[in-house]
């Protein structure tokens, strides 16, 4: 399975470091005041050679040999019964695996510390210990779960005064604040650990670089400039070390990020220094991020020759580290440079690398941690998206061998961005299947990629038994993103339907007229797209060509990759139902009475099992599910998906199901007897998010179902409940495939007299296999 490190971990400073170097400077006085004996006093010795191998080890980026050192100590703590000894040792070795990547180790770890801190007095120590809990939290996404815990550890720092413990909870406080976005309390946060901090101190200095990063990203120039000019006087007056140099090496990257000049401490000097200082402490890591760093300093100012340069000795560098996250971030950057240059062979080359190494990586899978100032969006996607716009420039113009090679790439590389995306959203790696051409699969259906590239629209087509197929269209000022809004606009009800048609034309333009004929030629009747990027939100069904709807000529099914679903007919085995959900309104989420009628027209169609309201509750929707074989599972309640997996909920009678524990309820399921359709009937993608869609394939891949119907907006319930009655009922004759029966309810909802607006039948999508 294929997982993605999170790339930049040994970049940034983040106080998972501090934690370490407190906990392991606690260490020696708890070990001299246990040896009392010849024979202690022989292990003791063994023991504070284990803690420190393990220090130096970390210290040289050697972080598999700290790990290793401090897992011989802990074992040396066992045998003593040591209980304080354990922890610390196991504190260590957390944050060992996250300077690793293995975030799914350290939390497995972190569990076991949790459990231990739970008969623990309050104590410095514990309070340490609860930080590492927060940010394991935070690294797998648990925001809520590291806020409590970081308010706890913050308590017992507070009970004890200790200042730098103070420091260091609202610090972990301000990162995971950032991680959810609460920008405005990220900042409270991160200014009170600098009021309380020593202004000397490692912490004092960590929060000021996070807090100049997060100005910075808010635009915040006159606020951020004096903090910077303060962090890097200070930093240099540090003595040197490999804490400072990697705080250098943090700062250098805020200071390459897009700041005004006029606002903008130097930066030369300062690389300069973090140069000679990497190579002093004979740190290749470092060495290699400074290097990269310098070239990225002459790329802004398009010194061409001096950047390939510099970016080759940086790739020089991190590969005698043997770092292959580092690598691929070079890689990356190296073919920016070449393509500016017009090197567009090179370039691909070096974009390629990039990919497969991140795609190559075995480690645990991106982490949300916000303090380590990694963003996907700004540091793995980019890479992709770069990647396919060279390898689709000019590519009608090249030979047809050459250019299927090109587009065979492109679609490749879209697909696994998609997958990327998915993991990322999710913090774990999505079971795939073996990817088949789509003539294996149907022969009567057509897969449609388009890809948002800044300013081009381009689309491959894939068709049965035929060469891949590529047109474009050029997006100037944004074009696509304003006729997005436009159309989802004219969804509302309260317009006329005619507002619809002319931001649904367009889209019909790009999308689909150029492949028109193509698809006539080859009699397709399904449309399989794998959406990109806002286009995610886009109900499909609804692009017109003038005169008709796409939903009037083809069955319409969503999918982020072949490769994620398992694509085979319904069997004619019985199929059970299992059906629940919420008339009443609760927890502030308005009633949905026609729910009612929804469930009792899918019990007088198939066996089912009815949970209603207080019956709909995780605990029996869990049993129901470990019980009995369901083929379909059918929830009619209010929902939400986001581009963050912790607000993608369903709502049930007395919770809100987050999509991590759903995904653990219906995968309890053999792989034998997996669920064929998974349908959330009343769900709305969240306001003002262009990604949440996101939310709604992760559902979908995620819940084991080989199929997933949802809708992108909450739609009025009696209308909902036509649909799904006329859904079920071509559902059941086995010679429809899955798309046709959506869209023959959704047909029957557009020719009807109440609900012809595209508002009622637009929104349902089919997600996954189609046949």
């Amino acid at each position: 399975m294929r997982k993605l490190l999170r790339y930049g971990a040994l970049l940034l400073i983040t106080c998972g470091l501090m934690v370490l170097m407190t906990a392991i400077g606690q260490s020696a006085p708890v070990l001299q005041a246990s040896a009392s004996a010849p024979t202690q006093a022989t292990q003791q010795r063994s023991l504070t050679a284990l803690i420190d191998q393990g220090i130096e080890h970390f210290h040289q980026g050697e972080f598999d040999s700290a790990l290793a050192s401090w897992q011989a100590a802990e074992q040396h703590y066992r045998e003593q019964a040591d209980r304080t000894g354990i922890l610390l040792s196991q504190i260590n070795q957390v944050q060992a695996l996250r300077s690793l990547g293995y975030y799914v180790r350290a939390q497995q770890l972190v569990a076991q510390i949790q459990q231990s801190l739970l008969t623990q007095p309050d104590s410095v120590l514990k309070a340490q210990a609860l930080q590492t809990v927060g940010i394991a939290f935070r690294d797998l996404g648990e925001l809520e779960a590291a806020e409590a815990v970081l308010a706890e550890s913050l308590a017992i720092a507070r009970q004890l005064n200790d200042i730098e413990a103070i420091a260091q909870s609202h610090f972990q406080l301000g990162n995971t604040a950032q991680a959810n976005d609460n920008l405005e309390a990220a900042q409270t946060a991160y200014q009170q650990a600098l009021e309380i901090a020593e202004p000397n101190s490692r912490i004092w200095l960590e929060t000021a670089l996070n807090q100049s990063r997060l100005l910075v990203n808010q635009q915040k120039w006159t606020a951020a400039t004096p903090l910077l000019e303060i962090v890097r006087s200070r930093l240099l007056a540090f003595p040197p070390s490999r804490w400072r140099l990697y705080a250098q090496i943090n700062l250098a990257e805020t200071l390459l990020l897009d700041i005004p000049p006029a606002y903008s401490p130097p930066l030369r000097p300062l690389l300069t220094n973090t140069l000679q200082q990497s190579r002093t402490l004979g740190d290749l890591r470092g060495e290699s991020y400074a290097l990269g760093q310098l070239g990225r300093a002459y790329e802004k100012r398009q010194q061409w020759s001096e950047a390939l340069a510099s970016t080759n000795q940086a790739l020089q560098k991190a590969q005698q580290a043997q770092a292959d996250e580092i690598v691929a971030s070079w890689q990356w950057q190296k073919g920016r440079i070449l393509k500016a240059q017009g090197a567009v062979e090179d370039a691909i080359a070096a974009y390629s690398q990039s990919v497969v190494i991140l795609e190559s990586l075995d480690q645990d899978l991106v982490s949300l941690d916000s303090a380590a100032q990694f963003s996907f969006q700004q540091r793995v996607e980019p890479v992709y998206r770069q990647l396919v716009a060279l390898l689709l420039q000019d590519v009608d113009n090249l030979p047809a061998q050459q250019q299927q090679q090109r587009l065979i790439k492109s679609r490749d590389t879209v697909e696994s961005l998609q997958l990327a995306e998915l993991e990322n959203f999710f913090r774990e790696a999505c079971l795939t299947y073996a990817p088949r051409p789509i003539d294996q699969i149907d022969s009567q259906a057509a897969v449609i990629y388009p890809i948002v590239l800044g300013d081009r629209l381009e689309v491959i087509l894939s068709l049965p038994n035929q060469p891949l197929a590529h047109y474009g269209n050029p997006l100037p000022d944004q074009l696509g993103t304003t006729t997005f809004q436009a159309l989802r606009q004219s969804l509302n009800p309260a317009f006329p339907a005619a507002e619809v048609l002319p931001p649904a034309q367009q889209l019909y333009d790009w999308l689909i007229r150029p492949a028109e004929a193509a698809l006539t030629e080859q009699k397709i009747e399904s449309l399989v797209f794998v959406p990109d990027s806002y286009l995610r939100s886009v109900p499909m069904a609804v692009l017109h060509d003038g005169t008709q709807f796409l939903i009037e000529k083809y069955g319409i099914a969503l999918t982020p990759g072949l490769q994620l679903f398992e694509s085979s007919k319904l069997t004619n085995q019985p199929l059970k139902v299992l059906a629940g959900g919420l008339t009443d309104a609760r927890q502030g989420f308005s009633a949905l009475p026609a729910v009612d009628t929804e469930v009792a027209q899918i019990k007088a169609q198939f066996p089912a099992e009815i949970l209603l309201n207080s019956d709909f509750t995780s605990s029996k929707l869990t049993q129901e599910i470990e019980e009995i074989p369901f083929s379909i599972v059918h929830l009619a309640t209010h929902g939400q998906f986001s581009s963050k997996a912790e607000d993608t909920f369903i709502l049930t009678w007395n919770d809100r199901l987050q999509i991590k524990a759903l995904e653990r309820l219906l995968q309890q399921r053999e792989l034998q007897t997996p669920i064929e359709l998974l349908v959330l009937s009343a769900c709305q993608t969240a306001k003002g998010d262009e990604r949440a869609a996101l939310g709604m394939a992760g559902i979908a891949v995620r819940s084991g179902a080989r199929s997933t119907i949802a809708s992108l907006w909450s739609v009025q319930d009696r209308s909902t409940a036509e649909l799904m009655s006329q859904f079920y009922q071509a559902f059941r004759q086995p010679q429809l495939s899955r798309a046709e029966a959506l869209r023959r309810s959704q047909l029957s909802l557009l020719h009807s007299t109440n609900y012809t607006h595209p508002y009622y039948w637009a929104p349902f999508v089919l997600i996954g296999n189609w046949l």
